[in-house]
């Protein structure tokens, strides 16, 4: 028999950390995320980010590099952990950049410790490819494969096999364990859409949008558009806090698209000049360096996108597109922005306002009425980013570093653009399995989310347990 725990996104949407424990003892961990907004409050209680053994873990897989999936590494790491860390080959690529800027912000800026850690990752790291079974760390009856998960770029869903031979591991009749990660929506922009796996057993499924239905594609795209036009109305910066990995690429190839209809549909119109002349800023180093990764694996691309490039387009790197590198021309730009009320787009991290250069913007420009923030993601509890959108529409205020300021900026928030799944995405994901789960855990949600997908899911399979973890269970 084997057990199912966790370590993280069961209160929550933040912290994902699952455990797999073997018969024999063994043990491994899908995903080591960080806490985030009003869940790190047991860290900066000064608590352990690791407050599990971690000597039965043999290997960690890694769903994606997102922060909220990989931020616990480094500690993870410092507490012993020295087996394999299998992902994708595109995830495998980014997460040395995703846990350097991490150590830099949040940990230390000594070069010397930082290299050393990086180092040991490497050393660590395992690259494997989708659809293929692979063998963790030796151990006997269990193997492990990655699907695409079209979260974002290089993102997975694990599935483990675990063997009832005690002498040949056979895949025939094999138990099926499978980890959702992050799923993607279906018609996101860039890549494709999560399949199903054939089969499962048990299912540990997220939930972030478990009780929300999306919009679809065109209409999130034409409420982007024209949430952008009537914030350029104003005569001011629109500020759109985005992940550096995801949501950044995404934006910008929605908005590439957006120009080229405008400006080819036409060419003469004011609409067209607007969006003509528009700025869009990419203030992010970390981002930037992701968007050339995702430009240099077109090849994990949808059709569409490929199909763009093929036409001469280029979806990542167009004309308006200006990215800011250094701190220096950070603060002036800001500065810059703040003084003329010149009209662009400037797209910067964290994507919950909770650090990053989105701060220095906020700080700047939330007091100015010209000013427009559009949220595109999930914003925990906790973080200022939940907190400027739930005050700021009703003229309230937000403290950032520790200095009031009154919200005078127009708040929007496009709640149906997002790569997360939504609540029948995460339905069709488990109805389109060919033979599907008996036992069901539901997590990375706030409680809403969590118990209506529940209600949702046990209608559709009544005789499944489905089971929402808590603290008390892990």
């Amino acid at each position: 028999m084997h057990s199912i725990s966790h370590h993280g996104a069961v209160n929550g949407v933040t912290g994902s950390c699952h455990r797999l424990t073997l018969a024999s003892g063994d043990a491994f961990l899908v995903d080591c995320g960080m806490f985030q907004g009003a869940e790190s409050s047991r860290v900066e209680a000064g608590e352990s980010p690791i407050d599990f053994d971690v000597s039965a873990v043999r290997a960690l897989v890694v769903t994606h590099c997102h922060i909220d999936h990989v931020g616990r590494i480094p500690y993870l790491m410092a507490a012993g952990f020295n087996g394999p860390i299998y992902a994708s080959e595109a995830t495998a690529q980014l997460l040395p950049l995703v846990l350097e800027d991490a150590l830099k912000i949040g940990v230390t800026r000594d070069v010397s410790l930082i290299n050393n850690f990086l180092r040991l990752l490497k050393k660590q790291l395992v690259a494997v490819p989708y659809h293929a079974w692979f063998t963790l760390d030796d151990v006997a009856g269990v193997k492990a494969k990655l699907h695409r998960a079209g979260h974002i770029l290089g993102s997975a869903y694990v599935e483990f096999a675990l063997s009832t031979s005690t002498d040949k591991f056979k895949l025939r009749g094999s138990k099926r364990v499978v980890f959702s990660g992050d799923l993607g929506a279906p018609y996101s922009p860039l890549l494709p859409a999560p399949k199903s796996p054939y089969r499962c057993d048990e299912l540990v499924i997220e939930s972030t949008y478990g009780d929300k239905c999306h919009e679809g594609r065109r209409t999130r795209r034409a409420r982007l558009q024209k949430t952008i036009e009537r914030c350029l109305s104003n005569k001011g910066t629109v500020l759109i806090p985005a992940f550096s990995i995801g949501r950044t690429q995404e934006l910008l190839y929605e908005i590439e698209e957006i120009i080229h209809r405008v400006t080819h549909k036409s060419p003469e119109s004011s609409k067209a000049k607007l969006w003509g002349e528009l700025d869009v800023i990419v203030d992010s180093p970390l981002a930037s360096e992701f968007t050339a990764h995702y430009r240099s694996l077109k090849s994990l691309w949808d059709a569409e996108a490929r199909q763009r490039v093929r036409a001469g387009r280029h979806p990542l790197s167009f004309e308006q597109l200006t990215t800011i590198e250094s701190h220096k021309e950070h603060l002036r730009t800001v500065s810059y922005l703040a003084d003329s009320g010149r009209p662009a787009i400037v797209i910067a991290a964290s994507g919950m306002c909770a650090g990053g250069r989105m701060m220095n913007y906020l700080q700047a420009l939330l007091g100015d009425e010209r000013t427009d923030v559009v949220f595109v993601g999930y914003q925990a509890v906790g973080t200022p980013g939940r907190d400027i959108q739930q005050y700021g529409p009703r003229g309230g205020y937000v403290f950032i570093d520790d200095q009031r300021i009154d919200i005078r900026a127009g708040i929007h928030t496009l709640s149906g653009y997002s790569a997360h799944a939504d609540q029948k995405d995460l339905l069709n994901f488990v109805k389109r399995m060919r033979f599907k789960p008996s036992a069901i855990r539901i997590v990375h949600g706030d409680d809403d989310a969590k118990y209506a997908l529940r209600s949702k899911v046990q209608a559709m399979l009544p005789e499944a347990s489905v089971l929402i973890p808590s603290s008390e269970s892990l």
